[in-house]
């Protein structure tokens, strides 16, 4: 679920730069047509089934309840009791998509929702005002992060009020420095073009040092990512990792932090940034690094 002015970084740089794309919901994944495309972008969904756990600031809110009606009447057409149910076959769907080569690139509660609702595939984590019923009380326990793409070991927010869904992500209230959009930046990791083409591609910039952005999910505790996992910026000095990178079967994921790179701290209600403005933003280089990735041909070797 979305705010209705919920604007995307991505959809605004594809639309600056005019790149045509399309949009694809539930129906469509379960369709099997997500093999018609390449790449994949995803960005304040929440595949957990909770609403983006708006709920204690947006219950009464129109756009709230309206998309929860739509939301659980879509879930009815589909064939599932609840809509965290029909979010499960949605994120299965993706994880094939990504197995059999395709690209996938996440931002804000895209990333760390789209892992906790794999490692909670055989689990309720939806509390009475998500889905009619309790979850599991166990459900910590049952999760399986085995499952997960790029998160191992978290702890879930068992708070339906409390507007996080685990402790993957570091909320600004807990670091005074994510407050201040003077001091808070986070620092790219560099890579060689030669061994390591892929990283070097993602984090190819004008500056080494970006400003930061908030989103529901901003930056990933680094000691619950896996260790397969390829960091590409970090906070100096921190446990916090802002951007990263893997692999899964044949194709490739990679995660962002942040909703805006150049709307500090977006809320509902504001307005679209006009990237007219910030024509060198260089957070919005790297989305434009992952839109581009997929287009790279790699170069026959010599043998």
């Amino acid at each position: 679920m979305s705010p209705p002015d919920s604007s995307h970084g991505v959809t605004l740089a594809l639309e600056y730069a005019e790149i045509k794309y399309d949009k694809l919901w539930d129906k469509e994944v379960l369709e099997g047509k997500l093999y018609e495309y390449d790449w994949l972008h995803l960005h304040h969904e929440d595949f957990t089934g909770q609403y983006g756990k708006f709920y204690a600031s947006f219950a009464g809110a129109s756009w709230y309840i309206e998309q929860q009606v739509m939301q659980e009447k879509e879930a009815t057409r589909l064939g599932f009791k609840k809509v965290s149910e029909l979010k499960k076959t949605v994120v299965r769907g993706i994880r094939d998509f990504v197995a059999n080569g395709g690209f996938l690139f996440a931002m804000c509660s895209a990333t760390d929702t789209y892992d906790i609702a794999l490692a909670a595939e055989a689990t309720d984590i939806c509390d009475v005002m998500y889905d009619g019923d309790p979850p599991d009380p166990d459900a910590q326990s049952r999760l399986d992060f085995s499952k997960c793409f790029a998160f191992t070991d978290f702890t879930l927010e068992r708070n339906p009020l409390r507007y996080e869904y685990s402790d993957i992500d570091q909320p600004p209230s807990d670091l005074l420095a994510m407050q201040n959009p003077e001091t808070d930046y986070f620092t790219l990791f560099e890579f060689s073009a030669k061994f390591d083409p892929v990283p070097t591609m993602l984090t190819q910039n004008h500056v080494n040092v970006l400003k930061g952005f908030l989103g529901q999910t901003t930056n990933f505790k680094k000691n619950l990512i896996k260790k397969s996992v390829v960091l590409l910026a970090e906070r100096e000095g921190m446990d916090q990792v802002r951007y990263l990178h893997g692999n899964y079967g044949r194709g490739t994921f990679t995660f962002y932090g942040g909703h805006d790179p150049e709307d500090y701290q977006h809320a509902v209600g504001d307005p679209p940034t006009d990237l007219a403005l910030h024509k060198n933003s260089p957070g919005y280089r790297l989305i434009l690094n992952n839109i581009l990735f997929p287009a790279a041909k790699k170069k026959q070797q010599k043998t």
